[in-house]
């Protein structure tokens, strides 16, 4: 049979996995542990043990044996930066924090540290924060990559654990101490250099804090953000900073330690907030003891010579706002303390440097500088810090007495910076006659005395004639006696101003002892590890006592409906609430709070951002309230900062319904009830705040809103329901004892106008455009038409066409009278803070300030600002000369800006339109006064008008906005021509010198 059977071909078949399935199954082995059992011996098996997935335990003897290297127990420290430890920390972030983190959190408690010490001890230094950084970096760009599933994720995890270990990396007051002692320990100083380099760029990046926000933000998305970070917090940062630059200036206190710390301080101010680092160097230093004291001023000395000037204005800037602005000068003698004690800061800052000095003899004497806005005690103790030394005073004396008379400063500078250079004049008068009478007795013969006091009385201006009378009396009042002292026999010369004024040259401050502001600022105390709030047990409430069971029971039946009283009338249904009708019982919220009533009351529902209820009864009770409360006691004029300050930096958590409108009024109302104090805060907040710009525009037009409110063009519809009595009569009742009359009738129209929108200052900015250019359009239509005397008969003919009855006997519209007896206060309480500061400000030399005041959108609100506040001031103002050369200056002054942005030139435009409608009654007298500004503005209203194209508004409102512009400067154009043909003599001296 075999034979019968030719195989054909042969073929050989692979085995494939599925002959494996017929096979018979065989006990698995046991597969060899991972694991490597660490003994302790070398860093290599630390490093090996790290990466085999270690358990607890191993883990745990791991980090114990790098503790002992921190220690000294033996050679290795992963502190110092060689290969292994560079290796050993990298597997801790990326292998070890995110698998264990969790575990060791757990193990640790509020008492000890417990293991979680154990593992950030190796990573505290330099390596180890910036592999930390390396890994946050990692897993952002993978989160951001995916960020639909990072809820789900493992990445959002990591994140979060990653922020925990760089929070309890930098917790502690001497990090930073710890980590340059590791590096300074170094015996090859070629390492000690860069890295030395690499801890200043570390700590005074934006590296930390960017990265740690960024981190935040995706956490918080995902729901794994139990806490606030800390370290996303700039103004936290450069708190933890400082603190930690003064303990390391006072436990170390070598050279290359005092180095350092002045090379952080002044990388650190770059960062920002440099008040806070500037308040903590003082706080900690100078309020410590002598020996801290000391060491401040050699702080100071270690810094670089271009950052001594900078710290130096920030030193005085900070005492000034914190110490000093609450002087009110009413009594001289109630506040010496204070600024001696300011006064000796400013001295341990100046030292022996004769740089220093020079720096802040130009503070007091320069163009742009003696505190701009601020009290006249930084002035008093910025003088004191020369009140022993002969020659500065006389130099500042000098120098001050030679910048007074100059013709183009009284023209040209801000008011108030005149004003804060009269009292240097004046202060700086009175030490060099105690100091050296003959001398001041010299200088009041000199040609710059008299030639001083004869410029101020021959200026137009109102107040640069009262600072030169007030100077020459009291200088005057000095050397020479009784009978041959210069008195004018002016009015003005005897009022409560003039008199303080000639008081200053009495006044003698000298350097004390820093108890008065030590006792008044709490001293920071060392930032500690947050602890979680411990959880209450709730006791159990305890049985009552059971009454004695007796053999009688007492037994009440009680009466059915016959005892009952059927003239009591049961309660009516209350009204439904709008929580009500919720069909979860459990969210109706029945513990509403209620409305405030106190002013006090008011900042709590502020502060409590958490609080839905508060938040919104606060903001819509507040300008009612706050006007209420106005002219009763004393709770708007003492909580009037406080309340500002939360009103401004108030967002937006909730989406309310008209927030921005709401928080707008409620300012306003701070600023009508306390006009004088309040719109210098809102000046000084606008430039000195660290706010957004979002904010700075809402100051800019709460400004302006309640400018005019105060002047009386506008009534709010807050105002009639803060009149007293809250309660009236019934309006039956009511009736029969008020009269109907024209008056009332037109009291009853103006309080029913209603808020302003949040863009009421483009609004009035237009409906003052449109006064302004309608006579001239009317004017240009009748030189088209032709004589006024064709038109005689149209005019007659409409006169007569018009029905005798009812000409007769429709009413009359009486025309309101607007009492503008507030210009005075509009002037220096809201224009001239906000033109002074503008011109310090473009002085400045933070870029960061001039950067924030010229974007396009800022700078346009802030003209159209200042020229709705001279237009509510009105032609009567008696500093209306004033206000009118800083505001021109000011004008003319950013022209660069307007080049390519036609928001920027039509404010400008704007800003001279109502410029010239002011000034519209004394166009010669503006002639006179500022022929050369007007011979500018007219050739640069020229150029505008001609090279803007303009054209037809389509149905896309193409050509719009340069219409617009166009048709302002053809308007401002033909008002200066027109006072340029007319009072062609008067600028004749003007015309020859310009080119």
């Amino acid at each position: 049979m075999e034979g019968l059977l030719t195989p054909v071909s042969q073929t050989y078949r692979k085995p494939t996995h599925h002959d494996e399935l017929l096979e018979i199954s065989k006990p698995i082995k046991p597969t060899a542990s991972l694991e490597v059992d660490f003994r302790g011996s070398s860093p290599e098996e630390a490093l090996e043990a790290l990466k085999s997935q270690p358990s607890y335990d191993t883990l745990i003897s791991v980090l114990e044996y790098l503790q002992k290297g921190i220690q000294g127990s033996h050679a290795f420290d992963t502190r110092k930066p060689t290969p292994q430890s560079a290796q050993i920390i990298h597997a801790l972030v990326t292998e070890i924090v995110p698998n264990y983190w969790t575990v060791l959190k757990d193990a640790s408690t509020e008492q000890s540290e417990g293991d979680i010490h154990l593992l950030i001890s190796p990573l505290r230094c330099i390596t180890g924060i910036n592999a930390v950084l390396a890994f946050l970096r990692t897993l952002l760009k993978e989160a951001n990559s995916d960020l639909k599933g990072l809820k789900n994720s493992h990445i959002s995890f990591s994140l979060s654990f990653i922020l925990e270990l760089l929070s309890g990396i930098l917790h502690a007051d001497d990090d930073i101490r710890h980590i340059w002692a590791c590096i300074s320990s170094l015996n090859n100083q070629t390492q000690v250099r860069p890295m030395r380099q690499e801890l200043i760029t570390l700590f005074t990046s934006s590296k930390i804090v960017s990265l740690s926000a960024e981190a935040e933000d995706v956490c918080r998305k995902a729901d794994q953000l139990k806490s606030d970070i800390w370290l996303s917090n700039t103004k936290l940062y450069i708190d933890w900073l400082a603190r930690n630059v003064v303990q390391l200036i006072r436990l170390g206190g070598t050279e290359d330690d005092l180095k350092l710390c002045a090379e952080l301080s002044a990388r650190a101010l770059r960062l920002g907030n440099s008040d806070i680092l500037i308040n903590t160097l003082i706080t900690d230093l100078l309020f410590r003891d002598t020996d801290t004291q000391a060491l401040f001023e050699k702080l100071l000395g270690s810094f670089p010579a271009l950052e001594k000037r900078k710290i130096l204005n920030l030193i005085i800037k900070s005492i000034s706002d914190k110490y000093l602005n609450s002087i009110d000068g009413d009594n001289a003698t109630k506040d010496v303390a204070i600024i001696s004690a300011a006064s000796s800061i400013l001295k341990a800052a100046v030292g022996n440097d004769e740089a220093q000095k020079n720096n802040l003899i130009s503070w007091l004497t320069g163009g742009s500088g003696a505190g701009i806005g601020e009290g006249y005690g930084i002035r008093r103790a910025a003088l004191a810090v020369f009140s022993d030394d002969k020659e500065s005073m006389i130099t500042i004396l000098e120098k001050s007495l030679s910048q007074f008379g100059d013709k183009l400063y009284i023209m040209h500078a801000p008011l108030l910076q005149q004003d804060a250079h009269a009292q240097v004049l004046l202060l700086s008068a009175g030490y060099v006659y105690r100091l050296a009478p003959i001398k001041l007795n010299m200088l009041l013969r000199s040609s710059s005395y008299l030639t001083a006091v004869s410029n101020r009385i021959a200026s137009s201006q109102n107040r640069a004639r009262f600072l030169g009378m007030v100077v020459g009396e009291a200088l005057s009042g000095l050397v020479h006696g009784k009978e041959t002292k210069l008195d004018f026999k002016m009015d003005e010369m005897d009022t409560e101003e003039a008199k303080w004024y000639k008081s200053l040259v009495q006044i003698s401050d000298k350097p004390g002892p820093l108890d008065p502001l030590r006792e008044s600022v709490a001293l920071s105390e060392p930032m500690s590890k947050p602890k979680p709030a411990k959880s209450l047990a709730t006791p159990t409430p305890r049985p009552g006592k059971q009454p004695a069971q007796s053999g009688f029971i007492i037994e009440e039946i009680e009466d059915g409906e016959e005892g009952e009283d059927s003239d009591l009338v049961p309660y009516a249904k209350p009204d439904s609430d709008a929580e009500d009708s919720d069909d979860d019982p459990t969210l109706v919220n029945r513990d509403k709070p209620k409305a405030p009533v106190y002013i006090r009351d008011l900042i709590l529902y502020f502060r409590d951002t958490e609080n839905y209820d508060k938040q919104k009864l606060a903001l819509t009770t507040a300008p009612t309230l706050i006007r209420r409360k106005a002219n009763y006691g004393t709770e708007v004029s003492s909580h009037a900062d406080e309340l500002a300050t939360l009103l401004v930096g108030l967002q937006d958590k909730y989406e309310l319904d008209n927030f921005d409108e709401l928080r707008q009024q409620g300012m306003i109302a701070i600023i009508v009830a306390q006009p004088k104090k309040m719109g210098q805060w809102f000046a000084k907040t606008f430039f000195d705040g660290d706010y957004s710009l979002s904010q700075r525009a809402s100051i800019l037009i709460v400004l302006g809103l309640s400018g005019r409110e105060i002047a009386g063009f506008e009534k709010s519809e807050y105002t009639s329901k803060t009149q007293f009595p809250s309660k009236m009569l019934p309006s039956k009742v009511e009736k029969h004892y008020l009269t109907s009359s024209s008056s009332n009738r037109l009291e009853s129209s103006s309080t029913n106008l209603k808020p302003l929108p949040p863009n009421a200052l483009d609004s009035l900015a237009q409906t003052l455009s449109q006064t302004f250019l309608a006579p001239l359009a009317a004017e240009a239509a009748d030189a088209a038409t032709g004589p006024d005397a064709l038109k005689l008969s149209s005019f007659t003919s409409r006169l007569n066409s018009q029905s005798p009855s009812n000409t007769r006997g429709a009413p009359r519209p009486r025309i309101r009278a607007i009492p503008n007896t507030t210009a005075s206060l509009i002037a220096t309480s809201f224009f001239f803070p906000l033109t002074s500061r503008f011109q310090a400000a473009m002085h400045s030399a933070s870029a960061t300030t001039r950067g924030i005041l010229f974007q396009p959108s800022l700078l346009t609100l802030y003209l159209k600002t200042l020229a709705l506040l001279l237009h509510a001031a009105g032609p009567s103002t008696l500093a209306l000369p004033q206000m009118t050369a800083e505001f021109w200056d000011l004008l003319l002054g950013i022209r660069g800006q307007c080049v390519g942005d036609l928001s920027i030139t039509q404010a400008v435009l704007f800003g001279l339109m109502a410029l010239l409608d002011v000034n519209e009654g004394d166009m010669r007298g503006l002639c006179e006064r500022h022929g050369r500004e007007v011979v500018e503005s007219v050739e640069w209203v020229g150029a505008v008008f001609s090279n803007i194209r303009g054209g037809d508004v389509g149905v896309s409102g193409e050509g719009g906005e340069e219409n617009e512009v166009k048709m302002l400067a053809a308007g401002v154009l033909i008002r200066l021509r027109e006072a340029v043909d007319k009072y062609q003599a008067v600028l004749m001296g003007d015309l020859i010198g310009f080119t």
